[in-house]
């Protein structure tokens, strides 16, 4: 088993987030060059909003396409539907899709309002649609305090799939400003799994500020353990970790 996370550090997030929108400009143009259509995995919440914001500039100034792109996001809370303004539909259109000129058949997240005995089949479809569509060419994530890539909360298992998960009491309480008290913050939700992120072929984990800095230590220098789902990304062939100065503050440089 390969024990590896490379990681690079930079002076901002901003910075380090141009370096990945680079990255995928290149694989974009590439694949466009071809023919051939790119397939992007999206992760959501405050993390990689400074990546879709550059994604947005080099479509907007440098007139890079998003028509042959097809993009599958790692998860959707349970509950919610489109129009809930902290669904991760919404979050999506807001911050790039309705930005940029990706095809709307081209989007692809799971649906919050699935009944509960139709959860299997719609999970399983979801994975079918991914391998219809190529695998994931590169996937972003974000880290969670409690170690979570996608909603993969401590215990998920390294060959997981796409899935029904309960959310850690941790995770709800790190949402419970944005849905105003955690009440109202779902206590489920449909996520890739650890096994459907790691099939992709490259991945870039975004981590920013000094609150995450002890649980990027234990992803990147920590055993490879379920305890922290992120670990899993030390047995992937080409995964990095994109930081800031704090949150590679608590590394062993």
């Amino acid at each position: 088993m390969v024990k590896s996370s490379p990681f690079v550090v930079f002076e901002s997030p901003e910075a380090a987030c141009k370096q990945v929108a680079s990255e995928i400009a290149q694989i974009i143009r590439k694949r466009a060059s071809l023919g051939r259509s790119t397939v992007l995995g999206l992760a959501t919440g405050s993390t990689p909003i400074p990546l879709y914001q550059e994604l947005i500039r080099l479509h907007r100034e440098e007139n890079l396409s998003f028509a042959n792109v097809v993009t599958f996001n790692l998860d959707e809370y349970l509950g919610l539907d489109r129009d809930h303004p902290e669904s991760y539909w919404t979050f999506m259109h807001r911050n790039l899709f309705d930005h940029i000129d990706l095809l709307p058949e081209n989007i692809h997240l799971p649906s919050g309002m699935v009944p509960a005995d139709e959860i299997s089949a719609h999970c399983a479809g979801y994975e079918a649609a991914i391998v219809r569509a190529g695998g994931i060419d590169m996937q972003i994530l974000g880290i969670g305090r409690t170690g979570h890539i996608g909603f993969n909360e401590p215990g998920t298992p390294i060959d997981s799939r796409t899935q029904r998960v309960h959310l850690n009491e941790i995770t709800r309480q790190d949402a419970a400003p944005a849905f105003g008290g955690i009440e109202n913050v779902p206590t489920q939700a449909i996520t890739m799994g650890c096994g459907t992120i790691l099939a992709a072929r490259r991945i870039a984990l975004l981590a920013w500020g000094e609150k995450k800095a002890e649980i990027v230590r234990e992803a990147i220098e920590g055993i490879i353990t379920d305890r922290v789902s992120a670990s899993f990304l030390q047995t992937h062939r080409d995964a990095t970790y994109f930081l800031d100065k704090e949150s590679a503050s608590a590394l062993h440089l």
